[in-house]
């Protein structure tokens, strides 16, 4: 039975109903408690209550002659009452606030005023800075009386449409809690973790706890992974052993073709066996996927931009940086070399030109390629991103379509941003944004 109802605890629906118990509880208890106090050591003046009796007692008075009237004002004071008739006149200095009234209490009338109907002046009526409740006795004559705090804790406040009111906030309240406790917490832990974990890691990533849904989502999940992980792992190594497979026999294609005699065909075979031993090479480099497991370092990456550069100039390209000499963040420095090192190639490639610049940011580090190329179309620019993807327009000529795609793929094992634009009147400005 325990574990039963243990298990029952455990579960989403069970810690609700819970909460509906333990809020209901809550609710009838502070509701007695904050009654008894307010009446009995407050001294909550119940307003209907005496403004019915001072009815009552104005339609003793009445009909009543004037020695009759003293009689019963005097055992009205005897009673307790602070009683006392008045010309009509007095209404006339009635007001409807005091200086002695809290922004509480003025917040408190205006929201839970008596159900009663109001008695002369209405329920928040003053005289002298005194609260007052008064009576018409007659044409000429009023009776008042006051006495009373003017705690805004009167019978109103604590009435049937407050007690409500209070009851649904404290509901609100506590399933506010549950939810952020144990939903939103959860669901919050497990949507970081899959934004910045490695699909590659062998170790389950989501933690397995909390309620049993949470429980059963971070289980499923932590399998997914696994088989995500482990259809990758298969595919990579048939891809790698057909690529290996292949380097043999086009080797020896090579040689064979180097043996043949002078002839047309022969530079025609020699380039096509080149390229295809090229596209091996970039696909296997691809597949090894080393970005994913380099480790983060603190590395200077002005450093490493300007160093790129310079080996473009090297070689005779009209590469230049822009940027601060020196700006540390933490990232996977030999990674980060081959994401520009792509960037730059293929600026170099469809521009002859390229221009670097790096900015520091408050949580990231900018990095922007630009030339001015033929650029690529804003309807390709997310597919140039996908491997093997070529646009006739923005990457005809070399290359197998996986430089993009290795960027791409580096730059968000940094959950960082990349994003391709449009330069005026010609061009593309590769915008790359990693966290410092």
């Amino acid at each position: 039975m325990f574990n039963r109802l243990r298990r029952v605890t455990m579960t989403v629906r069970g810690q609700i109903t819970i909460i509906i118990l333990v809020a209901l509880v809550t609710i009838v208890t502070m509701g007695d408690a904050v009654e008894r106090w307010a009446r009995e050591d407050l001294a909550a003046p119940d307003l209907e209550n005496i403004a019915d009796k001072l009815n009552a007692i104005a339609g003793l008075l009445g009909p009543a002659s004037p020695e009759d009237r003293q009689i019963i004002l005097a055992n009205a004071r005897r009673a307790g009452w602070e009683i006392e008739l008045t010309p009509t006149a007095t209404a006339n200095r009635f007001t409807q606030s005091s200086s002695r009234q809290s922004f509480l209490d003025i917040v408190a009338a205006r929201l839970f005023p008596p159900d009663n109907e109001p008695p002369l002046g209405g329920w928040q009526t003053f005289l002298d800075d005194r609260r007052v409740i008064a009576a018409r006795v007659d044409d000429d004559t009023i009776v008042i009386t006051s006495g009373f705090p003017d705690s805004m804790l009167s019978s109103a406040f604590l009435g049937r449409g407050p007690y409500y009111f209070v009851a649904f906030f404290v509901l609100i309240g506590f399933f506010f809690i549950f939810a952020i406790r144990v939903i939103t917490e959860p669901l919050q832990r497990i949507a970081h973790v899959a934004a910045v974990s490695d699909i590659t890691s062998g170790s389950p990533v989501f933690e397995e706890r909390g309620t049993v849904e949470i429980v059963a989502l971070a289980r499923a999940l932590n399998g997914m992974r696994r088989r995500i992980r482990l259809m990758i792992e298969a595919r990579t190594r048939m891809l790698r052993g057909i690529g290996h497979d292949l380097r043999t026999p086009l080797t020896r294609l090579k040689l064979r073709v180097e043996r043949m005699g002078e002839s047309g065909q022969k530079d025609a075979l020699l380039s096509d066996i080149d390229r295809i031993e090229n596209l091996l090479v970039e696909s296997l480099n691809y597949l090894r996927n080393d970005y994913a497991t380099e480790a983060i370092e603190l590395v200077d990456v002005a450093s490493i931009l300007q160093t790129v550069c310079s080996e473009f100039a090297d070689i005779g390209h009209a590469v230049r940086y822009n940027g601060p000499n020196r700006l540390l963040a933490r990232c996977r420095p030999l990674s980060i070399t081959r994401a520009i090192t792509n960037l730059c190639d293929n600026a170099v490639k469809f521009a002859g030109r390229a221009e670097v610049t790096m900015a520091e940011r408050p949580e990231t580090v900018l990095i922007i390629v630009d030339d001015d190329g033929p650029g690529i179309p804003q309807e390709l620019r997310e597919r140039v991103l996908e491997p093997f993807f070529k646009s006739d327009q923005s990457r005809a000529g070399g290359g197998f379509g996986l430089g993009l795609s290795i960027v791409a793929d580096i730059i968000q094992s940094h959950q960082g941003t990349l994003e391709l634009r449009q330069r005026s009147p010609h061009g593309l400005s590769v915008a790359v944004a990693i966290p410092k």
